[in-house]
C-alpha cells in the first residue's frame, strides 16, 4: 500500500473526526510481500498473454449498449476500468479534486486450476485526492486478485470493489463510491447522479485506438455527474458537492508500437457543455488515431477527428519520484467550435507513483480552464491524465500488439 498523508486546514464547513482504529491497515501492512508477488504476475502475465489472446474477445464495430447494464463488468474482454474523476468544494469554497479507478486485468480466461486461488482476474484500483488550498495530492492504491472475495466486479448489477473500496449503484439508479483508506486520515464517501445521458465515444461506443483490427475498445463517458458527499483528509471531515466525469472502457488491446502513451482531457465548462480529447503520442506528434467528442448543453455531441482539435503542450513539471516531465499548461483548440482554451493544472504535484512492483507512473489531476468561446469569454473545470512519461512502458500493461 502506498499512501501519503495531507495535512489538514482548518475550514468552517469542516469539523474533525476522532481517529479510530484500523485492523485493515495492519493487514495491509502483513500483506505487503502479497501484493508484491501479485504486482510481479501482473507484468508475467502481461508480458505473455498473446499467446493466449484468441481466448478474449476483441472489440469490434456494432455493439449495441444498454444501460445501466453496461456500467457492470463484461468478463470476456482482458482489460476494463471504471474512472470516476471530479471537482467538489465546500459551502464556503474550499476546493479539491478527486480519482476513484478501478482497473480489471485479465491473466487467463479460463483457469485449468479449479481452485479459487486460481488467479483469473487481478484488480488494480487507484484512489487520490488533491487539496487546492493546502497545495497537497494524497494518494492510495490497492492490487489484489478475484476469486477469494477480496476484490471483483459484478456482471448482474454493477458493483466494483477492491476490499473495502467500491462503486456502485444504488437503487435510485445513482452512482455510490465509498472509500474507506488503509487509514482513516483519507477516505470518499459520494453519491452521484447521471446527470446527461451516456455518451458513446468514438463510432457508437467503438473506440479505434490503432491500425491494427482488434486494438480498440468499448468506451463511454458520463460527462456531467451532479455530485454530494463526504471527503475525510486526516482526520477532517468536509461535506461537499460539485460536478464528476465517470469514463468506462473494456476490450482487450489498445496500444500498438511506436505509441508512448496519451494525454486524455475530460473538461467541465460553465456553460454546461464538455470536451473529451486523447491525443495518442509518438515520437514525432500525436497519431492520427486521436480523437474527441464535444457535448452540447442537451446532450448531443459532436465527434472529432484528429484533424478537427489541436493540442499543443506549454509549461513542465517535473517529477522528483519518477523523473517525468509532463505538461502541467496545454492550449486546447477546435477552430470549427471557434473554441480556443487554456488548461492548466491546479496543483502540478498530482502524479500517481505506483509503490507496487509494477511501477506504473502517470500524471492525474484536477485542472482549471480559461477562454473563449466563439468570442465569448468561458471558463471550467476538468481532469487530465498524462501517460507514457515515466515508468515502465504501458504496451505490456494494455496488450499492444506487433503484429502477431
Amino acid at each position: 500500500m502506498s499512501e501519503r498523508a495531507i495535512v489538514p486546514v482548518p475550514a468552517s464547513s469542516a469539523r474533525v473526526v476522532r481517529p479510530r482504529a484500523c485492523a485493515w491497515a495492519a493487514r495491509d501492512r502483513r500483506s505487503a510481500v502479497w501484493r508484491s508477488v501479485l504486482a510481479l504476475a501482473l507484468v508475467a502475465a502481461s508480458a505473455t498473454v498473446f499467446a493466449h489472446s484468441s481466448s478474449w474477445k476483441s472489440a469490434e464495430p456494432g455493439r449495441a449498449f444498454q444501460f445501466p447494464a453496461d456500467h457492470a463488468s463484461h468478463p470476456d474482454y482482458r482489460i476494463e476500468w471504471w474512472y470516476y474523476t471530479g471537482n467538489l468544494k465546500t459551502k464556503d469554497g474550499r476546493r479539491f479534486g478527486y480519482q476513484v479507478t478501478f482497473f480489471r486485468v485479465g491473466v487467463e480466461l479460463a483457469p485449468a486450476n479449479p481452485s479459487r486461488w486460481a488467479v483469473r482476474d487481478l484488480y488494480m484500483t487507484h484512489i487520490a485526492l488533491t487539496d487546492v488550498a493546502g497545495k497537497r495530492h494524497v494518494a492510495a492504491e490497492r492490487l489484489n486478485r478475484a476469486g477469494v472475495g477480496w476484490a471483483g466486479a459484478e456482471t448482474g448489477t454493477y458493483k466494483v470493489w477492491n476490499e473495502r473500496w467500491s462503486a456502485r449503484l444504488d437503487d435510485q439508479g445513482r452512482h455510490v463510491i465509498a472509500v474507506a483508506s488503509a487509514s482513516p486520515a483519507f477516505s470518499i464517501d459520494l453519491t452521484l447522479e447521471e446527470g446527461k445521458r451516456p455518451v458513446l465515444q468514438g463510432d457508437e461506443g467503438f473506440s479505434q485506438k490503432g491500425a491494427q483490427a482488434g486494438n480498440a475498445s468499448y468506451y463511454y463517458s458520463l460527462t456531467r455527474m451532479p455530485t454530494r458527499g463526504v471527503l475525510t483528509l486526516d482526520y477532517t471531515r468536509y461535506e461537499v458537492e460539485g460536478d464528476s466525469w465517470m469514463d468506462h472502457e473494456f476490450g482487450t488491446s489498445f496500444l500498438e508500437q511506436g505509441q508512448l502513451g496519451w494525454d486524455w482531457f475530460a473538461l467541465q465548462l460553465d456553460d454546461n457543455t464538455e470536451l473529451m480529447l486523447y491525443g495518442l503520442r509518438t515520437a514525432t506528434g500525436f497519431d492520427a488515431h486521436s480523437r474527441a467528442t464535444l457535448v452540447r448543453e442537451d446532450g448531443s455531441t459532436r465527434s472529432l477527428t484528429r484533424g478537427e482539435f489541436a493540442l499543443e503542450p506549454g509549461r513542465t513539471w517535473t517529477s522528483p519520484a519518477s523523473g517525468g516531465r509532463y505538461p502541467v499548461e496545454w492550449h486546447v483548440r477546435v477552430p470549427d467550435e471557434q473554441l480556443e482554451l487554456r488548461v492548466a493544472a491546479v496543483l502540478d504535484a498530482q502524479e500517481m507513483h505506483s509503490g507496487l512492483a509494477t511501477q506504473l507512473a502517470y500524471w492525474e489531476g484536477a485542472v482549471g480552464i480559461t477562454g473563449t468561446k466563439r468570442g465569448t469569454p468561458v471558463r471550467g473545470r476538468g481532469y487530465l491524465e498524462m501517460t507514457g512519461y515515466a515508468g515502465p512502458p504501458l504496451g505490456p500493461f494494455l496488450g499492444m500488439k506487433n503484429g502477431e
